[in-house]
This record gives structure tokens, sequence and C-alpha cells, in this order.
């Protein structure tokens, strides 16, 4: 730009110099010689295109400026929203650990109580059995007269073993409860976070 502008400097200086010089009359160069006027309007057109240069110089040098430092504030934004990604990564996957926890430790409730029911259920049948076991004695006690006490001895034994296991299964039952209000919280807890 600036050699441009030297140039049109140089060929204005050089048609100023060409003016200067003597001339001879003749009548082809009477009509042909550039009056000083126009050789003035030249260089003020020269020197308003220059100026013109010059802003526009200027101008695209202070765009430019705006423009390095509006990328430097973009590229910031672009660091931070990539922590914030990242953070955000980081939570999703802290997140899905703790429902693979959660699941986790459902899955373990649920087997343990299964596992409670079924012995549950095998301890209420033993205790059919042995009421079974109990009025046939009773029948046979009742049916036979010499072993009486023997077999009333033996009733009370069972009656006793009875009542430990209506105690031991209802102590289950509460047992089954609590698990069962654990798992409850548990599965709220997943559909939460989910």
């Amino acid at each position: 730009m600036i050699w441009a502008l030297g140039c049109l400097l140089c060929a204005a200086g050089g048609l100023g110099a060409a003016r200067a010089g003597p001339l001879t009359k003749t009548s082809k160069m009477e009509g042909t010689a550039a009056p000083e006027e126009e050789v003035n309007v030249l260089m003020f057109g020269v020197i308003q295109f220059s100026e013109s240069l010059n802003y526009v110089y200027e101008t695209t040098e202070a765009k430019i400026v705006k423009i390095n430092q509006a990328l430097k504030s973009h590229e910031g934004t672009l660091q931070k929203l990539g922590v914030q990604t990242e953070q955000a990564a980081e939570v999703e996957r802290q997140m899905k650990e703790v429902i693979q926890l959660l699941q986790a430790q459902m899955a373990k409730q649920q087997a343990q109580t299964k596992m409670t029911k079924d012995w549950l259920a095998s301890v209420e049948q033993e205790e059919a059995d042995l009421k079974t076991k109990v009025k046939r004695l009773e029948m046979y006690i009742n049916n036979s007269a010499p072993t009486v006490k023997e077999l009333q001895g033996r009733a009370e034994d069972h009656s006793m073993i009875l009542k430990g296991l209506q105690h031991l299964i209802q102590f289950q039952r509460e047992n089954i409860e609590t698990q069962k209000e654990q798992l409850s919280k548990l599965q709220k807890m997943s559909e939460a976070m989910t």
C-alpha cells in the first residue's frame, strides 16, 4: 500500500519536473502541454488518495485488533465451556456409579428377602407338622392310659418348642418387613436419580 503511494508521488513529481523545463513553442505542442492547474488537481487527488489509503489502513488495523480481542474472548469462553463439559461428564459418571451401587444393593436385598421368605415358609411348614404331631400325641394320650404322664411331658416339650418357633417366626416376619421398607427406600432413591 505504501509502495503504491510512493509510486504515485514519484509519477506526480515527474509530471511537475517535466512541466518546469523550457518548452519550445511548436504548433503541435501548444495544445498538448498540461496546464499547472491540472497538475495541482492531480497532486490534490494523489494527496486525497493517500489520506484515504491511510484511513483505510488505520481502520483496518483497528478492526483487526478488535477481531483479535473478540477471538481471545471466544477462546476463553470455549475453554470455560470445555471445563464445564468435563465437569458435567464427571458428575454423570459418578451418578452412574451411584445408580449401579444402588441397583446392586437392591438386588442383594431382594435375594436376602427371598431367602428369608423361603426359610420362613419352611419354618411355618415345620410348625404345621409339629402341630399335627402334637394333635396325634394328644389323641394317643387320650387313647392310651399307661403312658399318659410320659406323653404329657413330651406334649409339654413340643408345646415349648412350638412357642419358641412361633417367636422365631414373628421375629423373621418383622425382619422381612424391615427389609421390604429398606428395599422400597432404595427403589425410590434409584428412581429419583434416573
